[in-house]
Formats: structure tokens, sequence, C-alpha cells
């Protein structure tokens, strides 16, 4: 089931969007296989965290986060948000299904470079057991306002 939030993000910007349903999974490389998704078109998202509040970074789920690059391309400290605020922050989601899509949570994105150059891209709906699926234009109006570099690298 999508989050509140997200599906009235989508509607709000005129997002064309499908639902994909799928097997329970608590990993986004489990969910890319169950949902017979390539790894490099699901986005998955990580909360960061630092003075400055939080930060949402978008990166394929086959891939792994390069913390010490977001710092350089952030150029500040930087960490792993807990649990605990990820929880908080994303109230309407269960815990691990984190949506890709930072703004409709206020909060600042950088997005993988990687990710722009896909044709199609699927990220959790909110709960263990949805993906949104937009097209590559969808998507890039969706990131359009957030950072975009290179800072992961593939398992």
């Amino acid at each position: 089931m999508i989050a509140a939030t997200v599906q009235r993000y989508l509607e709000d910007c005129g997002v064309d969007y499908e639902v994909l349903e799928h097997a329970r999974t608590m990993t986004s490389s489990r969910t890319a296989e169950v949902s017979h998704v390539a790894g490099d078109r699901l986005a998955k998202a990580v909360v960061l965290k630092s003075d400055g509040g939080f930060t949402m970074a978008l990166l394929p789920a086959s891939c792994h986060l390069r913390l010490g690059e977001i710092q350089h391309l952030l150029a500040r400290p930087i960490g792993l948000a807990t649990e605990s605020e990820v929880g908080q922050l994303f109230g309407d989601c269960e815990l691990g299904a984190i949506p890709a899509l930072g703004k409709p949570y206020g909060m600042e994105m950088i997005v993988d470079d990687s990710l722009d150059e896909q044709p199609d891209v699927y990220f959790e709906a909110g709960d263990h057991m949805s993906l949104i699926h937009v097209n590559a234009t969808a998507f890039q109006r969706l990131t359009a306002e957030a950072r975009h570099g290179r800072f992961s690298r593939h398992d």
C-alpha cells in the first residue's frame, strides 16, 4: 500500500506511476529479486544526518553507499540516522520501507548519478510489499531540486 504522503505528492506533481505488488521482503536487494526488477533500477533511500538536519541519499539497490563521497559532495560531516529517527521522519511508512522521495518529508536529497542513467526507476511505496514504478522523465522531475553526484559502488 502506498503511504498517504507519497500518493498525495505524486498526484500533486502530476506524475504518472504504477504500483507493483510483491511478496513481503526486508531488504532492497531481496525486493529487486522477488519483483524481477534490476537492482540498478531500484532506488533505495538512506537517511543521513548532520548538524544541518536530515538528508536522503538515493542510490541503486545493487550498490553500497560511500559515506566519504557524500561528505565530500555536501562539504560537511554526515552520518547515518538512527532507526528511531527514521521512524519519526516517516510516520506513515513501515520501518525500513522508505520511499525515495525526500521533499514530501521535508528533507533535502542527493541522488547518485547512476539512477539518472536508467530508463525507468522503482522505489519503495512505504511498506514492504509495494513498489512505485516511474519512467526516467518522471523520476528526473521528482528529483530535479536534488543534488546529484557519484557516491555509490556496486556490490
